[in-house]
């Protein structure tokens, strides 16, 4: 499996355990604006590049990847305002928040896994 190949799996998953918690805002992959499939694939390239992080780091790079982007902390997640409620420490997201960063991070570590049994 290639990089955008484990990101469109990782954004699957986080659009389904979203929608499971109430969240039903992410689309599908092949609906989804570039800026959330790359945010996908950088997030994969991070874990591949560190093999060792955390969910915690996992949250860190994205948060450093958005505040790269323009984006700041809002009550919302707004793609048109660049806001986004998890703009917070990792240790200050709601629970289900901290579960997609562990979800992520295991759906990586398993399609790495995977492609290296092969």
């Amino acid at each position: 499996m290639n990089i955008e190949q484990i990101a469109r799996i990782c954004h699957e998953v986080n659009r389904v355990y979203s929608a499971s918690v109430g969240d039903r805002s992410h689309v599908a992959w092949d609906k989804a604006p570039q800026w959330q499939k790359d945010s996908a694939i950088n997030g994969v390239r991070y874990h591949v590049s560190n093999p060792d992080s955390t969910p915690a780091d996992s949250h860190k790079s994205w948060m450093a990847e958005k505040v790269a982007t323009g984006w700041i902390y809002g009550p919302v997640k707004d793609p048109d305002l660049k806001q986004h409620p998890c703009m917070v420490p990792y240790d200050d997201l709601p629970h289900e928040q901290r579960m997609k960063d562990h979800l992520f991070l295991a759906v990586v570590r398993a399609a790495l896994k995977g492609a290296s049994d092969e």
